[in-house]
């Protein structure tokens, strides 16, 4: 059975014809308004606003929710306000191009390193790291904080070092 996701935007912004970077700065004026949690729809046909896109959500706190499709180069873009202030993490461990379960193992050990309450960021390309690390972070009480997207295959995890006792 295949199920569809559906988004609703709270505004729709529809930039079509213009080039780089004037979706990412369009996109960027109407989300700096929002509140978190609400949802932009931006529709580009600029084959650039995908990367632009994904770099500044990653730098921001917030999240391409759903990117859809919609013939040649038209797509839409869901994006999802953040955090007023993103979570930061006091170690970053990129394990992209390492296979599951490379990447959990290492994670593993490097939060076994850490304070209980720090955060790792976790970013990692195997495509079965989201199942992986959900399984993992409740079979050893390790807090998953928060998952995302933040590139084509590409996913960033937060991991909260558990208390100890």
């Amino acid at each position: 059975m295949v199920t569809t996701l559906k988004i609703h935007a709270d505004v729709n912004l529809d930039l079509t014809g213009l080039t780089c970077p004037a979706p990412l700065l369009g996109a960027k004026q109407i989300v700096d308004d929002l509140k978190p949690g609400r949802v932009l729809a931006l529709v580009s046909d600029c084959p650039g606003t995908r990367d632009d896109l994904y770099i500044w959500a990653r730098h921001t706190g917030n999240e391409i929710a759903h990117v859809e499709h919609q013939g040649g180069n038209h797509r839409v873009f869901y994006i999802r306000k953040g955090r007023k202030h993103p979570l930061r993490a006091q170690v970053t461990l990129d394990m992209r191009g390492a296979v599951c379960p490379g990447p959990i193992l290492e994670a593993r050990r490097v939060l076994e390193g850490m304070k209980p309450g720090e955060v790792l960021r976790l970013i990692t390309s195997c495509p079965a790291a989201r199942d992986e690390v959900k399984t993992w972070t409740r079979a050893t009480h390790q807090q998953l904080v928060d998952m995302r997207e933040i590139g084509a295959g590409e996913w960033e995890f937060l991991l909260r070092r558990a208390a100890i006792g």
